[in-house]
């Protein structure tokens, strides 16, 4: 899977003239979101560009993050249709006021740091488990047409406090597609007003350069000249850029018919390959040598794995190879859901085994080297 994602004219159908809400806009998939929808798609995600652009009728994005927010309204200050609103995926009330006449919500808002996670559980509760049933119950309530949550690898199988918060979360998603209510209201080319609010999500793992990422931590410990502090060399890690995952969660969106959970299809790495490359590329930037740069192995953190897991072995007996972006996973209970996934999928080669990172071919240094050169992942992080 690479960053040119082949967006069709689906897409575009789907986007054009909503109303779209990014919770979680400050973030990194948030903020390449809201770029996306506003400006077109030129962040880089989408192949040669859409004709005539992405063009929703409005887009709001809703943060936390007070002086995130507030750069982000400068920066789009220009842009026609596009408001920012200070909040909290904790407060069902204002959630509400915040969805109505919304067509599409993207729930990216989240706490995702593993040790912070495991050091605050019930912070991780609230926003992650309670927060995502808060979006659900104003998105059902406001007659939202589509609601997409951004989720992790760390979902199967989890091991910590954050990833078993997230499996949750699709699980309340899934569920809600299920139960979901007849929608009560509608405008005229946004939408069926009779049809239920869809629910899916899309789970994807390590996104390159993203804050807190071991991209940016690799960088840093270059520039003051090592040590590189590596878990374990040979620990595999599923990757993609930030374009790719925002590109590729709205393409699910288009795809999504209620219930699923949409796993994309990533590159793999070593750590130990990463990190060789990253030397390579930017000891010179910074005047040193990659040779002079010392690498430190201290052992993996606790609760971390060897390996990623985008889709687990009881997952397999109900997913499909959608295309070369997605497989997707059918809900376990398919008896309650009326929206013909089961039926739209069928004829879909079913997915053979688990998806895990030390299963698949990894790249080689070269070209992992090229690939950070090419997605600019080494610029600004």
């Amino acid at each position: 899977m690479n960053d040119t994602v082949s967006m069709n004219s689906a897409v575009t159908d789907y986007v054009l003239g909503k109303r779209i809400l990014v919770t979680g806009c400050c973030g990194t998939i948030g903020s390449q979101l809201l770029e996306k929808l506003a400006r077109g798609g030129l962040a880089g995600g989408l192949a040669g560009g859409l004709a005539g652009g992405l063009s929703p009728e409005v887009v709001c994005g809703l943060d936390i993050n007070e002086s995130g927010l507030f750069l982000m309204t400068q920066e789009y200050r220009e842009v026609k249709g596009v408001s920012f609103v200070l909040g909290d995926v904790r407060d069902r009330d204002r959630l509400g006021r915040v969805m109505r006449g919304i067509d599409i919500v993207f729930h990216t808002a989240a706490y995702k740091h593993v040790e912070l996670c495991e050091r605050s559980p019930m912070d991780a509760v609230m926003t992650n488990v309670l927060g995502v049933q808060n979006v659900i119950a104003a998105a059902q309530e406001a007659g939202v047409a589509t609601v997409i949550l951004t989720s992790s690898d760390k979902a199967v199988n989890p091991t910590n406090v954050m990833g078993a918060c997230k499996l949750l979360g699709e699980k309340l998603f899934t569920a809600a597609a299920a139960d979901a209510p007849i929608q009560r209201t509608g405008r005229a080319g946004h939408g069926d007003p009779a049809r239920k609010t869809v629910f899916a999500s899309v789970r994807f793992g390590n996104v390159l350069g993203s804050r807190g990422s071991v991209l940016p931590l690799f960088i840093a410990q270059v520039f003051k000249g090592g040590p590189v502090t590596i878990t374990d060399p040979d620990m595999t890690r599923f990757v993609m850029t930030p374009q790719e995952a925002a590109s590729l969660v709205l393409k699910a969106a288009s795809l999504a018919d209620g219930g699923e959970v949409f796993v994309t299809k990533m590159l793999t790495v070593r750590v130990g390959d990463l990190a060789d490359a990253v030397i390579e590329e930017m000891a010179p930037v910074f005047g040193k040598k990659p040779e002079d740069i010392e690498k430190k192995i201290i052992g993996p953190k606790a609760g971390e794995k060897l390996y990623e897991e985008l889709m687990s072995g009881e997952e397999v007996r109900r997913a499909f190879d959608i295309d070369d972006y997605f497989f997707v996973i059918l809900p376990a209970f398919a008896d309650l859901y009326a929206g013909g996934g089961a039926k739209k999928y069928a004829a879909l080669r079913r997915v053979q085994r688990p998806y895990v990172s030390n299963a698949q071919g990894v790249m080689d240094k070269e070209a992992l080297r090229l690939y950070l050169r090419d997605k600019n992942l080494l610029q600004g992080v």
